[in-house]
């Protein structure tokens, strides 16, 4: 069974930086693209950042390019999202999702698992 855990989250102020972790299990984790989608309260899941399983693709936001950072760790099966210079409009809940022999899709359908999320506030 599939298992993907994100860490890494909390409460934070404006400027301020946050890595996220996605522990995934249960899984051939390098064959998986990887992806990051956040949702905040009243509002639609959206796509944040996504790799593509084979090769060194990475996808984003028009909101966080030049901001965030995906990247992995096939060894530790672990994804990461290095999230910089942090505003308000950054808090949600950011979940991260897996898709089998992906390209990184920005459309959550795509992924067949997902985390549970880790909440990221952002305080003024």
């Amino acid at each position: 069974q599939v298992h993907l855990v994100e860490s890494g989250g909390g409460l934070v102020q404006v400027g301020d930086s946050l890595r996220l972790s996605c522990a995934a299990s249960g899984l051939t984790f390098i064959t998986n693209a990887m992806g990051w989608f956040r949702q905040a309260p009243g509002k639609d899941r959206m796509f944040i950042a996504a790799d593509a399983w084979r090769g060194s693709d990475t996808y984003y936001a028009d909101s966080v390019k030049g901001r965030f950072f995906i990247s992995r760790d096939n060894d530790r099966e672990t994804a990461y999202l290095q999230m910089n210079s942090l505003p308000p409009d950054d808090s949600a809940v950011y979940y991260c999702a897996a898709e089998p022999f992906g390209t990184g899709s920005v459309t959550a359908d795509q992924y067949a698992s997902w985390g549970p999320g880790t909440q990221v506030t952002v305080s003024s």
